[in-house]
């Protein structure tokens, strides 16, 4: 059984095998997590994700799915990068979040990762209210039939821990 560990801090400082990107569908770069990732991560992860887009994902990353890359120069050997559905108040994409975490963990699953470090995937600039995101997210991860031993969530304020901790 996966352990579950909260964590409130900068996801690009985990030592672990493989950090989840919340990345955009481009896979070039952005904001919040992304930004900071391919900002700490160096130019390695950039030119891996051009690698993806040239080969397998010429029009990018569909939501909810997910791909690694290398870790560039984090602590991390993997980052694994997913696409984060907008939160919508007329359309029930709950569904695509959970797909994240699921997809997240099979790739990780195949590098043959045992700790992975996730972001709470939509709740930022993708709009997904905390505390349902925090739910989807440890739900989906506690119903994973995966080999990974340890899951840290990685949040960034107090608001994301408290949520977190309170779906936990």
């Amino acid at each position: 059984m996966v352990e579950l560990v909260l964590v409130r801090g900068d996801i690009t400082e985990q030592d672990v095998d493989a950090v989840v990107n919340a990345a955009n569908s481009s896979l070039l770069g952005g904001g919040g997590v992304d930004g900071a990732i391919h900002r700490r991560g160096g130019p390695a992860i950039l030119s891996a994700c051009r690698d993806l887009r040239a080969s397998h994902y010429g029009k990018g990353l569909p939501t909810g799915q997910a791909v690694a890359t290398t870790g560039g120069n984090l602590p991390a050997r993997w980052v694994i990068h997913t696409v984060g559905p907008v939160w919508s108040a007329q359309d029930d994409r709950s569904e695509l979040l959970a797909s994240c975490y699921r997809e997240s963990l099979r790739v990780a699953d195949e590098l043959g990762a045992r700790t992975v470090a996730f972001p709470a995937i939509s709740t930022g600039i993708y709009g997904w209210p905390i505390d349902d995101g925090a739910r989807i997210a440890i739900e989906t991860v506690r119903a994973a039939g995966t080999t990974v031993r340890e899951v840290r969530f990685v949040l960034f304020g107090s608001a994301a821990h408290d949520a977190f901790a309170a779906a936990v």
